[in-house]
């Protein structure tokens, strides 16, 4: 049987390590993605965008979604955090700053740059892979306050 403080302890180990995915994954899509551009190689923009179809769905967003609905559990579980506390309402902010650029922004400059390279359009590719490339740059900014906020917990 696992007492509550042991339950915590697994719940901090399994969102830091989705943490360490989400943030990791996506700081490595970053600097590949600039990698790319420079390189203005048509073929090496297919091939990056094919890899945004992958790694996106089969590893950032079950990291996302373990992030926040462990962090979600671990306010739930803790007679120390609550929904009320600045530091968690800042990072619930942050989470959907980062959900609504990923949703209204990222997901269709990744489509929009596939479609573009599936059809050989490179240029319409590499424009779209900017796009993305600057908002993911955007979320990653925000993860890296979050993080701050989950270090500092300010307000406490």
């Amino acid at each position: 049987m696992i007492v509550a403080a042991e339950l915590y302890d697994w719940l901090v180990l399994v969102h830091i390590v989705a943490a360490m995915v989400w943030v990791g994954g996506g700081a490595m899509l970053a600097v590949q993605s600039t990698r790319v551009l420079r390189e203005r190689d048509p073929g090496a923009v297919a091939r990056f965008v094919a890899t945004m179809g992958v790694v996106g769905p089969l590893v950032l967003a079950p990291a996302t979604v373990l992030v926040v609905g462990v962090g979600v559990w671990m306010v739930l579980d803790s007679s120390a955090w609550g929904f009320d506390q600045t530091w968690v309402q800042f990072a619930l902010g942050l989470f959907a700053g980062a959900f609504l650029i990923g949703v209204a922004f990222q997901s269709r400059a990744a489509l929009k740059a596939d479609a573009a390279a599936t059809a050989g359009d490179a240029r319409e590719a590499l424009r779209q892979l900017t796009r993305w490339s600057w908002g993911y740059r955007a979320i990653l900014l925000l993860l890296l306050v979050a993080t701050w906020d989950m270090v500092m917990k300010p307000g406490l």
